[in-house]
C-alpha cells in the first residue's frame, strides 16, 4: 500500500538554519499491516507521518500510496486522496471545540468529492460514533469531553469516510494508562476489519502491540 524510496526532508533550506529532518527514509507496508514508528523526541516521527497524511512536502525520494507518486501533486489531488484513503488521528485530538461529537464527524464528509444527502451523512456519522462507543454523546459538545472520549471522537472522524489507511501520531500520548489501553483496543479492532494502521509513539508498550516495529533515530531508520 505504501512505499517509500530514499525520502528526505529539509527544513529551511539554503538559510544557515538549514535541517534535514529525514535522511534517505526507505520502507514499505503492506494493506492490512499494523505498524508502530517509534523514535525520541526530534526524531523525525511526526515529520514522516506529516509527509505520509500528504499534509507535507518532501525534497527528494518517492512516496507512492497505492501505486500512486504523490510528489509534484496539486493541492487538490492531494485533499482528495487524504479524503478517500486516509483517516488521521492525532495527539491533541484537532476537535472543533464548539461543535458537537456528530459535527466533529461530519466534518470530512462535507469536504467530500461525492456529495450525498443529509441524512446519508447523518447516519454515516452516527455510525462512526457508534463504533467507538460514542453514539449516545452524538449531540455533547467536545468541550466537555474527557481526553478519552475526545480521542474516541477523533477516531470517529478519521474512519467515517471509510479510509484504508489509519495514521495515529501519539494517539495515547495525552492519556492515563487504562483510556490509552482502550483506546489501542479500538486499532486493533480497526486492523482486524482490514484497515492499515500506523501508529506514531515514543511509547515501547504501545509499539509492542503492533506487527512490525520501525525506529527512526536522528531522521534516519536505525532499525525495523
Amino acid at each position: 500500500m505504501i512505499e517509500l524510496t530514499d525520502i528526505k526532508k529539509i527544513y529551511n533550506k539554503g538559510s544557515a538554519n538549514e535541517f534535514e529532518a529525514l535522511k534517505n527514509i526507505s520502507f514499505s507496508v503492506d494493506d492490512g499491516e499494523m505498524i508502530a514508528v517509534i523514535g525520541k523526541s526530534g526524531a523525525g516521527k511526526s515529520t514522516l507521518l506529516h509527509i505520509l497524511a500528504c499534509i507535507d512536502s518532501y525534497e527528494d525520494g518517492e512516496y507512492r500510496i497505492d501505486g500512486e507518486l504523490v510528489k509534484n501533486l496539486s493541492e487538490k489531488k492531494l485533499a482528495d486522496i487524504r479524503n478517500r484513503k486516509i483517516g488521521l488521528v492525532m495527539q491533541d485530538f484537532a476537535l472543533v471545540d464548539d461543535f458537537s461529537c456528530i459535527e466533529n464527524v461530519l466534518l470530512p464528509l462535507d469536504f467530500a468529492k461525492n456529495k450525498v444527502k443529509s441524512s446519508e451523512k447523518k447516519k454515516s456519522a452516527l455510525d462512526a460514533l457508534a463504533s467507538v462507543g460514542m453514539d449516545s454523546m452524538s449531540a455533547k459538545r467536545t468541550n466537555r469531553l474527557s481526553g478519552g472520549q475526545k480521542q474516541r471522537v477523533a477516531i470517529a472522524r478519521a474512519i467515517v469516510n471509510n479510509p484504508s489507511l489509519i495514521l495515529a501520531d501519539e494517539p495515547t500520548g495525552a492519556l492515563d494508562t487504562v483510556t490509552s489501553a482502550e483506546i489501542m483496543e479500538l486499532f486493533h479492532k480497526l486492523h482486524q476489519k482490514g484497515k492499515t494502521v500506523i501508529i506514531v509513539t515514543h511509547d515501547t508498550g504501545i509499539a509492542e502491540q503492533c506487527d512490525r516495529i520501525i525506529e527512526i533515530s536522528d531522521g534516519k531508520i536505525k532499525c525495523e
